[in-house]
């Protein structure tokens, strides 16, 4: 029952820790830190569990391992499920396909910036979309669904001040 606890208690302070530190990169301090506190209350009560005996018992070093390594997988998980922040994509298209592509992203209320861009063997267009992540498959599939050949780059994106569909 021992190495069950220490194993899915690691599990939940190292979800509980990834969760936490991208609260606090994304600027929810609040939040991050109420995390914060669970986060230390379930790892004092762990680090009791696999001190006590450690000499005697050395598989629960193992146990604790196997939990921090499943930890870190389960929260980034989650994390990637909540989606939360904001984005921001660039993709770019030949000059004849970025109107088009702009019309189709703006059409599912998608606001689109086009800019003129200069590629080796032709002019192209450059697209930046300012979105929250949770539209980023959205997105994607509408970009996809329209046969546009694209490039894009998603970024991680922490403030952004103004702009279309977005409000904090």
């Amino acid at each position: 029952m021992t190495y069950l606890f220490i194993f899915l208690a690691k599990i939940v302070e190292v979800a509980f820790m990834t969760l936490r530190v991208v609260l606090i990169t994304k600027g929810e301090k609040v939040y991050g830190s109420i995390i914060g506190f669970f986060e230390v209350m379930i790892w004092l009560s762990l680090i009791g569990s696999v001190l006590i005996g450690i000499q005697d018992d050395p598989l629960r070093m193992v146990v604790y391992g196997l939990g921090f390594a499943c930890g870190n997988y389960v929260g980034s998980y989650i994390e990637e499920k909540l989606a939360l922040g904001l984005m921001t994509l660039n993709i770019i298209v030949t000059e004849e396909n970025g109107i088009k592509l702009a019309r189709i992203l703006r059409d599912k209320k998608i606001g689109v910036t086009v800019i003129g861009a200069e590629g080796i063997e032709k002019n192209r267009h450059l697209l930046i979309v300012h979105a929250k992540r949770k539209r980023k498959n959205e997105i994607l599939r509408l970009i996809d669904n329209s046969d546009i050949p694209t490039v894009i780059s998603v970024n991680d994106t922490k403030v952004i001040y103004g702009g279309y569909g977005i409000r904090k």
